[in-house]
């Protein structure tokens, strides 16, 4: 059977379409076998291969662009399939239309629409006799009772009549029609409509100018349209949601900290107030030094594990150990009244509970059906992390490096360790158990939220914990010796230290990114939405050295370093150690350490050949300072001692390219307000921010996208989630527009414009394709903001809000309201707040102190994640002003 594929796309200079499908011609979807097309007229690419109808009862393919760059773009097309006709197999002409990503209808189709939202029962329609035209479209915000229609000028589809229009039939994402055109009917024009069939009656044809049908392109019996979206309104479906993270939630049941259980009452409010999406924070697993350091959420020990934080005991327990857990109900009672979580003493008592549960009840559950199933689906990070787990406990931490055996990864040594017949194989399915029943409790809660038209939206973090099992089992998949953070900002004016290894994307796209595609996989069970936590990432990350401790220390990789040649070339030919190595003279000591100059002087600096200072050997790197003053006592004076001296060490202007000698560099964040940069003379200083501003703000933009588009439309193509970047800080050009080519929503928060010269980002200028919030877990939340600084709270009041006068000092409910109801009649896809913030419009129901509704504090690495609501979900279901108000809210702003 020969297959004539057509596809209309306007390509531009050096740029080459290709098909890729399920069948070895076209590649079976590897893209660098794909097969190439060729160039046909203005409007078309063609392409022809013959197949055996026998071999390949169903055809599926997809088109690929690849640009002159070398990088792939693959349409976003996952659903064009061919069954052959029941009758004898004929030749087929494909007549396509390119799918862009960034088509605003493609949102439609992802998990949270198609499973939740828009969910439409497929039929099967049976195919006409005799047929030798199929006509496909999508048309994804019909209402009910719709269909779509077809009209057009030949007999078969009614002469543009509206009393004798054809309908089509909902099969997968496309409606269908199947129809016999004589050809003495064409060529012709045509149109789409809708069609009510409850009344039925014809509604409207779509927009724009009618369809051409294309003749001359092949002679193949059976021609097949895939016709793209129907010409509709394609941004008016609008949506709320709640973001929170779970050891947030507080019900009757918990204990001392949210759990998995308690979503099925946040869905219940959700669902009474018109909110159709609850944000979620990470719920892997962060048990790493059994401190309140494991309450970051970001910090996960697996990127599949869910923490055992979050179960709910008694539903371990059940009916047949139910007395088992009532003796906790004193405890229970004791931590669940507690106004934050007590994250040590909550995880202890659980973990307690679960090994006297699983010593009752282990053997029963891992031999159920349902547990083969589980682990037989999961097996490829369970065991690896129920190893782990056991070691890390067995050797007293998680830094996997330090312990006596299986310090480093072995396949066949941890299949022995795990196996049946091993001494510690009973502590090992502990962890098993564990995860099975958190895998129960939180796909009862999705598929609750499901069930009651609720999306639920994941949290993915950029990073990985560095002493983690996925750190242990692919140490080559990270750049270990590295660090991510964050480059200084108005919130952390010395960047961010994530400590977290960055990712090698080179190794990993050696097998098709298959780390990620397992972690959405499996992250898909759960939720249809998620954030990739710090996008920026996939375009260049922050990368600190191990021996530093601030971010302040670190430069963007991958990035085009300057040349040494580049500053010969401007006229500067210094030695340029006076740029690459701390600038300390006795009057910067005495600057920085005041009164604590001498000691400086005499115990950590020595001088050098040019009239300053070096550092003692000992002292050279954060990391040297920083273990220094751990084994001190914790004094206000030996802390500003430890500042001063990673201050010094941060006083440089360039930092080398760590492969390149001497010879390539980046220049070190923020240098101009460096002392070493106010020693220079004036030439040196024009030269240096003429780079450094090419360096940051031009040369890397089209570098940086290619990186992203190597990874992210790969990335996208292993999913069906609806994908929302957190694209926030020092954001490249580049940025909006890749995420606007792969149809990414992105982050528009009212207080952090990505526009430089604006104050505030107003949210009637959110892109549809986009999510607004006033506020997030990292900052303050709308109260709390209101109080931080008087001179923007006032501009705010009368820029933003419109009001005259002096600004209220506190943030009156009716304020809080109004900023609540700017993002909730924002052009945006979505609106999602913080539960406080929602809170925040009524003065009863609202905590007492604006502060304590802080989630993180971004500046703090040791920050201690801890927040809970202040009352519990059973009473806010019962707030029935409130509910009505807030419900009235959403829906008239056309989100409910």
């Amino acid at each position: 059977m020969k297959v004539d594929f057509f596809l209309r796309f306007h390509t531009k200079v050096n740029q080459i379409l290709y098909i890729t499908g399920n069948h070895s011609l076209l590649g079976e979807y590897e893209m660098e076998q794909a097969l190439q097309m060729n160039y046909y007229n203005n409007d078309f690419w063609q392409a022809s291969i013959e197949i055996d109808e026998k071999k390949t009862p169903q055809l599926r393919y997809k088109y690929l662009l690849k640009n002159a760059g070398g990088e792939w773009i693959p349409e976003n097309e996952n659903t064009r399939i061919i069954n052959n006709p029941k009758s004898a197999a004929r030749d087929l002409a494909l007549i396509d239309t390119w799918n862009h990503a960034g088509d605003f209808e493609n949102a439609f189709y992802t998990a949270p629409f198609k499973e939740i939202f828009l969910y439409r029962k497929e039929t099967r329609p049976r195919l006409p006799k005799d047929f030798n035209y199929q006509f496909r479209v999508k048309a994804p915000l019909l209402k009910k009772d719709e269909t779509v229609c077809i009209s057009g000028g030949s007999a078969a589809l009614g002469n543009w009549a509206k009393d004798n229009i054809q309908l089509l039939q909902p099969v997968g994402n496309w409606f269908e029609i199947s129809l016999q055109i004589e050809k003495d009917q064409q060529p012709f024009e045509y149109k789409y409509g809708v069609y009510n069939t409850k009344t039925k009656t014809f509604v409207r044809f779509e927009a724009g100018a009618n369809r051409q049908l294309p003749v001359g392109l092949s002679n193949n019996p059976l021609k097949i349209f895939h016709d793209g979206f129907i010409y509709f309104p394609n941004n008016t479906w609008h949506g709320a949601g709640v973001a929170i993270p779970v050891f947030s939630l507080r019900s009757k049941k918990s204990f001392g900290t949210g759990e998995f259980n308690d979503l099925t009452l946040l869905v219940d409010w959700a669902k009474n107030t018109g909110l159709k999406m609850i944000q979620l924070l990470p719920v892997n697993d962060t048990i790493a030094t059994n401190t309140y350091t494991d309450s970051y959420p970001y910090a996960s020990i697996s990127a599949f594990a869910l923490h055992p934080l979050y179960v709910n005991l008694e539903k371990v327990a059940g009916r047949k150990h139910a007395s088992h857990i009532n003796s906790l109900k004193r405890k229970q009672k004791q931590l669940n009244e507690l106004p934050e979580m007590d994250y040590e003493e909550v995880i202890k008592y659980k973990l307690q509970v679960l090994q006297e549960l699983y010593e009752l009840d282990g053997k029963e559950v891992l031999n159920s059906d349902g547990f083969d199933s589980f682990f037989e689906k999961n097996n490829h990070w369970l065991v690896p992390y129920a190893a782990f787990s056991y070691l890390r406990d067995k050797n007293k931490t998680s830094h996997y490096s330090h312990w006596n055996t299986n310090a480093v990864y072995d396949k066949s040594e941890i299949a022995k360790l795990t196996s049946k017949k091993s001494k510690p194989y009973k502590s090992i399915a502990f962890h098993y158990f564990t995860q099975y029943h958190l895998h129960l409790q939180i796909k009862d809660a999705a598929d609750y939220a499901h069930k009651n038209g609720i999306a639920l939206k994941g949290d993915i973090p950029i990073g990985i914990y560095r002493y983690g099992v996925d750190a242990w089992m692919d140490p080559d998949l990270y750049h270990m010796d590295q660090q991510a953070g964050a480059p200084p900002d108005d919130f952390a004016v010395k960047g961010q230290n994530w400590g977290f290894p960055t990712y090698n994307w080179q190794k990993m796209q050696q097998d098709g990114f298959a780390w990620w595609r397992k972690r959405f996989e499996q992250m898909s069970e759960y939720f249809s939405a998620f954030r990739i936590d710090h996008i920026l990432g996939f375009f260049r990350i922050w990368s600190i050295p191990r021996h530093a401790v601030e971010g302040i220390m670190g430069h963007f990789v991958p990035a085009i370093p300057l040349h040494l040649s580049e500053l010969n070339d401007h006229g500067i030919h210094t030695d340029l150690k006076r740029f690459y190595k701390p600038f300390i003279t006795e009057e910067i000591i005495n600057e920085i350490f005041g009164t604590n100059a001498e000691q400086v002087l005499t115990s950590f600096v020595v001088p050098n050949d040019w009239g300053s200072y070096n550092l003692e050997y000992q002292f050279e790197t954060q990391l040297q300072v920083e273990n220094y003053f751990s084994t001190m006592e914790p004094s206000e004076e030996n802390k500003k001692l430890k500042q001063g001296l990673f201050d010094l060490i941060s006083n440089v202007i360039l930092l080398p390219e760590t492969n390149e000698g001497e010879s390539q560099y980046h220049f070190r964040f923020g240098m101009e307000n460096t002392t070493s940069f106010r020693y220079l003379d004036d030439h040196a200083k024009g030269v240096l921010k003429y780079l450094y501003n090419n360096y940051f703000y031009h040369r890397q933009d089209d570098f940086w996208k290619k990186e992203a588009m190597h990874k992210l439309p790969c990335l996208k193509q292993a999913t069906n989630m609806l994908i929302c970047g957190e694209d926030l800080g020092m954001v490249p050009h580049s940025v909006p527009e890749v995420m606007k080519q792969l149809g990414i929503l992105s982050l528009e928060i009212q207080r952090m414009p990505k526009d430089a010269k604006k104050l505030f980002f107003h949210p009637d200028d959110a892109p549809y394709l986009s999510v607004v919030t006033p506020s997030t877990h990292d900052m303050s939340t709308i109260r709390g903001w209101w109080e931080e600084d008087r001179a923007k709270t006032q501009h705010f009041f009368n820029n933003e809000l419109g009001q005259h006068g002096e600004a209220p000092y506190f943030c009156e409910p009716w304020i809080n309201k109004a900023i609540v109801l700017q993002h909730l009649y924002s052009p945006a896809m979505w609106s999602i707040f913080q539960l406080q913030d929602l809170l925040g419009i009524d003065g009863e129901l609202r905590r007492a102190h604006p502060a304590d509704e802080r989630i993180n504090v971004p500046a703090d690495p040791k920050h201690y994640w801890r927040f809970r609501m202040h009352i519990p979900l059973e009473q806010l279901l019962k707030e029935k002003s409130f509910n009505q108000e807030l419900s009235g809210y959403i829906e008239d702003s056309g989100r409910g």
